[in-house]
Parts: structure tokens; C-alpha cells; sequence
């Protein structure tokens, strides 16, 4: 079976569900009514309050739980929870961390991994491990569309970073890589400690997204401006920090993702600093991705080889 993981640090993404990167430990099993996963002695829940920023998640095992959560929910969903599943995992690094797939690959090379799901145990052989670039396994689908621009960016406003990619015609050129350490948690909490300041007003995500998406809301009408003129500030700081990393969107289309480029979105299509610009809303748009180019490199190996594609665990 092939399993399609996108490993956000806000949110854990596969083909049909998308949940918080978060945990909870606990020595015996909790006496709760949710998702309750077993793992080398310890039991875990999924949780709201996600794991403070990463850059290397391989350094604990906290993203490999988070994984056989992603696995153990596709195969409830499949009806496929069983004792034995083989498994190939198809997952992605952003595009300036490529060069380290090797290593993130190795990270999920465990086999006979031993683990309980809601009480059925399972035991799961992990047989390879493909590693793709993040922002272009997300536009995959788009390439009939993207094939008729010479160039065309692919800017990934996730939680913590900004990833953004170049494309020549559909193919992505690993040389041009730019990230940078600005995203929508970030944000969220300057929003939080601004308008704690200013309006003496506790407020959090929610109330946040409430006011950009148009939802309502009883927040009193300067606070809203506060949080849009903020949003506002922030996204074109981060199109200013782009532009100094020789990625002008004025001369270069752009296609924007990730749960970010949803919140900023209203703010970059009116920005003066982006010319055209294309948004895939899909949260797991990347995991999606994953799937599509994985299975395409296991009909590959099935037949002659034809070149080496992208690396692979």
C-alpha cells in the first residue's frame, strides 16, 4: 500500500485528512474517547496544540507517531486496519532542504514497526521510502496549465516558512530554492500580542481567521482593523523579503500555496508587487502530490528504467 504524507509543522496532511501536529504522551491508556495510539510503550492522542517549531523533525520520534497516526487513519478509512501492512511511503522536504532527503528518508526506514491503533495491533513493513520536493508535488495536477509558462514560481506560505520554487515549463529547478522563516503562526502571534497591547483584548487563531475570511464575528470593529491592517503589513513584508531573494513577481507568474497563501490571499491579489497569481486552496495539495509521483516511480521500477527521477529512500 502507498502512503501520501505531507509533514507541515501546523498540520499533518494525507490524500483525506488533515490534523494539528500535535501530541499527547501518557504512561498507561487514557481514559478518553478519541483516536488512541500505541507506540513502544507509550500511548498518544492527537492534540490541538501543535509541537513547537522543528527544523530537523527527524530528532525525536514525535513525527514518526504523527506518521502512523496519518497511516492508521487511511487504512481505517480503507477498512484496511489488519495485523500485517506492507508499505511504501511517498512524503516531502521543502525544495531549499532537498539535499537532506537521504537522511529524512532513513528517518521512516523502520521495519516491523509494532503499533495498536483504537486496539488492533499492527505490524507495518515499511518497504521504501520515496522523498519528493514540497511546492511541486502540489501543482503535479496542474501541469497541463503550467507546461504554457516558461517560468512560473511556486510560493508555499505554510505555518513557520515561506518556500518558494522555480519552475521551467513543468520541471523544477532544484538550483533556484529560496526560503524564508516568515508564515502565518508567526503572524498569528504578533496579531495576538497587537492587539493584546493596543485593545487590552485576549484573543487567538480562530478570531484571527474569523476576521480575514469574512466569518462573523463579536470582536469590536477596531480590533478587526487592527488584524487586517497587520495582515496586511505582513504580507507585504513577506513579498518585500521575496523580492530582495531575486524572486519578482512582476515579471514572473506565480502560483501560491499552502494554508498561508489561503489567509494572505485576499492582501497578494491586490498587492501592486504580484502580476498574476494562480492559489491552490487545497491544504493537501503536497500529499496529493506525493501520491500521484510516487505512483508513477512505482509503475516505473515495474518496467525498464528510463532515467533516475527524483531520489528515493
Amino acid at each position: 500500500m502507498l502512503f501520501a504524507i505531507d509533514h507541515g509543522n501546523s498540520a499533518i496532511k494525507t490524500p483525506n485528512f488533515a490534523f494539528t501536529s500535535g501530541l499527547t504522551d501518557y504512561p498507561v491508556k487514557p481514559p478518553v474517547e478519541m483516536d488512541v495510539l500505541e507506540y513502544n510503550g507509550t500511548f498518544w492522542t492527537l492534540s490541538g496544540e501543535r509541537i513547537p517549531y522543528m527544523r530537523d523533525k527527524t530528532k525525536d520520534n514525535r513525527f514518526f507517531v504523527l506518521s502512523l497516526f496519518a497511516i492508521a487513519k487511511e487504512l481505517q478509512k480503507m477498512n484496511a486496519l489488519q495485523p500485517m501492512v506492507e508499505a511504501d511511503l511517498a512524503i516531502g522536504l521543502p525544495p531549499e532542504h532537498y539535499e537532506l532527503r537521504n537522511r529524512f528518508a532513513e528517518y521512516f526506514k523502520r521495519n516491523g514497526v509494532q503499533f495498536v491503533f483504537n486496539g488492533t495491533p499492527v505490524c507495518l513493513l515499511i518497504r521504501q521510502v520515496m522523498v519528493y520536493p514540497q511546492a511541486y508535488a502540489a501543482v503535479v495536477p496542474q501541469a497541463q496549465i503550467i507546461r504554457q509558462n516558461p517560468r512560473t514560481f511556486v510560493v508555499d506560505i505554510g505555518g513557520f516558512t515561506t518556500d518558494v520554487l522555480l519552475l521551467r515549463g513543468v520541471q523544477p529547478d532544484m538550483q533556484f530554492c529560496r526560503s524564508l522563516e516568515m508564515g502565518a503562526i508567526p503572524m498569528c502571534n504578533s496579531i495576538i500580542g497587537r492587539v493584546s497591547a493596543l485593545h487590552d483584548i485576549k484573543i487567538d487563531d480562530d478570531h484571527i481567521f474569523d476576521v480575514i475570511q469574512g466569518r462573523p464575528t463579536i470582536l469590536p470593529g477596531d480590533v478587526q482593523d487592527t488584524i487586517r491592517s497587520t495582515v496586511k503589513n505582513y504580507a507585504a513584508g513577506i513579498l518585500d523579503k521575496l523580492r530582495e531573494l531575486q524572486v519578482d513577481l512582476r515579471a514572473t507568474p506565480a502560483i501560491f500555496i499552502g494554508g498561508g497563501a489561503a489567509l494572505f490571499r485576499p492582501f497578494i491579489e491586490e498587492s501592486p508587487q504580484v502580476v498574476k497569481a494562480d492559489f491552490i486552496s487545497d491544504p493537501k495539495a503536497n500529499a496529493i502530490g506525493f501520491g500521484m509521483l510516487a505512483t508513477a516511480q512505482l509503475r516505473q521500477q515495474q518496467a525498464p528504467k528510463v532515467g533516475d527521477g527524483f531520489a528515493q529512500g
